[in-house]
C-alpha cells in the first residue's frame, strides 16, 4: 500500500512512529510529500492547529482516503464537530479517526506485548477496511467504535481520559476485547 504521511513528529515521522512500523510491514511510506495523488491513503499527523495549513500545502488530496491521528489540545476549528470532520471538509474523501488514543512513545514496544494493544477508531464505511489493515500492520487490534460523525468526537473527547491515566502511571497500552479474548 502507498501511504503518504503529513507530519514529522513522533506519530508519523520518517524513521520512527507509524511510518517505521508500516515500512516494516511492507508498505511504501512517504512523509510530507507535496503531491499525494499516488497514495492509497493519507495520514494526517500534525498539531490540530496546523491541519488547514499543512493540508493546504499538499496537492492531490481530493477524494483520497484519509486517516486523522490528531488530538485536541486547545479546541476544534469553529463549525466542526471533530478534527476528522475538519480534515474531511478539506479532502472530500472517506475519512477515519485512528491512532489518537495510542501513545507514540510506546510504538517501539508494541511488538513485544503478550497481547496486541487495541487501536480504537471511527470511520466512514469506505475508510474502514484500510484503517483496520493499517492498525493490524502497526501491531494493534482494530476496535471499531462507530461511524465518523459520532465516533471521532467520542475519541477526541476520550483523549483527556487517556492522558489522565498516563499522568498517574505513565504511557500505557489499552486492550479492549470480548470474553473470548480473556
Amino acid at each position: 500500500m502507498n501511504i503518504t504521511v503529513i507530519g514529522r513528529g513522533r506519530v508519523g515521522g520518517a524513521g520512527r512512529g507509524l511510518a517505521q512500523m508500516w515500512t516494516a510491514a511492507g508498505h511504501t511510506v512517504t512523509t510530507l510529500d507535496r503531491d499525494a495523488a499516488g497514495a492509497d491513503v493519507i495520514i494526517v499527523a500534525v498539531p490540530a492547529s496546523a491541519i488547514a495549513e499543512a493540508l493546504g500545502k499538499v496537492t492531490g488530496l481530493a477524494g483520497q482516503v484519509t486517516i486523522d491521528t490528531c488530538n485536541v489540545f486547545y479546541g476544534r476549528p469553529e463549525g466542526f464537530s471533530s478534527l476528522a470532520r475538519h480534515i474531511k471538509a478539506i479532502t472530500g474523501g472517506p475519512t477515519a479517526k485512528a491512532f489518537s488514543t495510542n501513545f507514540a512513545a510506546l510504538y517501539g514496544c508494541v511488538r513485544h506485548q503478550l497481547a496486541r494493544p487495541s487501536n480504537l477508531f471511527a470511520a466512514d464505511p469506505k475508510a474502514r477496511t484500510v484503517t483496520e489493515q493499517l492498525s493490524r500492520d502497526a501491531g494493534n487490534d482494530p476496535v471499531y467504535v462507530g461511524f465518523l460523525d459520532l465516533g471521532a468526537r467520542l475519541l477526541e473527547d476520550g483523549f483527556a481520559f487517556t492522558r489522565a491515566i498516563a499522568g498517574d502511571q505513565g504511557p500505557c497500552f489499552s486492550r479492549y476485547t470480548g470474553p473470548e479474548g480473556l
